[in-house]
């Protein structure tokens, strides 16, 4: 068995779940899973999924319930990894589902990442990715040493059509919508923990650490 406990990162898309995820994968050897790496991997086959998937992220939409547990409890050991789900479950249906499916039985924790509306637009559009080495950028809070190049592999910086500001609030309006029941969910539990988003990337760390080592 592991020894940390499994965590689930919730928060708008931007708020800093992956970039905080990449530091607990190095530095206390966490698994990482996010659903969004998971469908664009799809994509990236070219499969009949990964082609259905394509339009409804890039229209800001969710994909549907179903297709996502499928693809986490295909991609996950819990019995002898620590994982931190990044962004899921985005409704209660999901959080129930992952209770009863992947969860049961194990320990686990949930961090809320709040954070102001309009700090999170600007920080998502400024977002640049390195499909290949994974890393992920900010404009104007993390930018990479040469321009429009990654750092780790040199490969050119991808502005993700999903983090366009058009496509970036649509999906926020559909976040918003579904969250609450989440977070009441696992609060009733007394399974959830919030940190204030709005806090630089530094501080937000160690707010993480301080929980994963307690």
């Amino acid at each position: 068995m592991t020894s940390r406990v499994h965590l689930i990162f919730i928060g708008a898309p931007g708020s800093g779940k992956g970039t905080q995820a990449q530091g607990l994968v190095k530095n206390f050897n966490y698994s990482h899973i996010s659903t969004g790496d998971l469908l664009r991997a799809e994509i990236a086959k070219a499969s009949d999924l990964g082609k259905r998937v394509t339009k409804i992220m890039e229209s800001g939409n969710l994909v549907d319930d179903a297709t996502v547990l499928e693809l986490i409890k295909a991609n996950v050991d819990l019995k002898n990894k620590s994982y931190i789900f990044d962004g899921y479950p985005r409704n209660i249906d999901q959080a129930l589902a992952l209770e009863k499916n992947v969860l049961s039985g194990h320990k686990y924790r949930v961090i809320n990442f709040k954070i102001n509306k309009e700090i999170l637009v600007e920080r998502v559009t400024n977002r640049r990715v390195a499909i290949k080495s994974g890393e992920i950028y900010n404009l104007k809070t993390k930018p990479p040493r040469v321009a429009g190049l990654c750092d780790v592999s040199g490969e050119a910086l991808v502005h993700r059509k999903d983090d366009h500001e058009d496509v970036v609030r649509n999906r926020l309006d559909v976040f918003e919508k579904t969250v609450t029941p989440v977070l009441d969910f696992y609060r009733g539990r007394g399974d959830l923990i919030e940190v204030n988003a709005d806090l630089s990337f530094a501080e937000i760390e160690n707010e993480i650490r301080v929980i994963v080592n307690n």
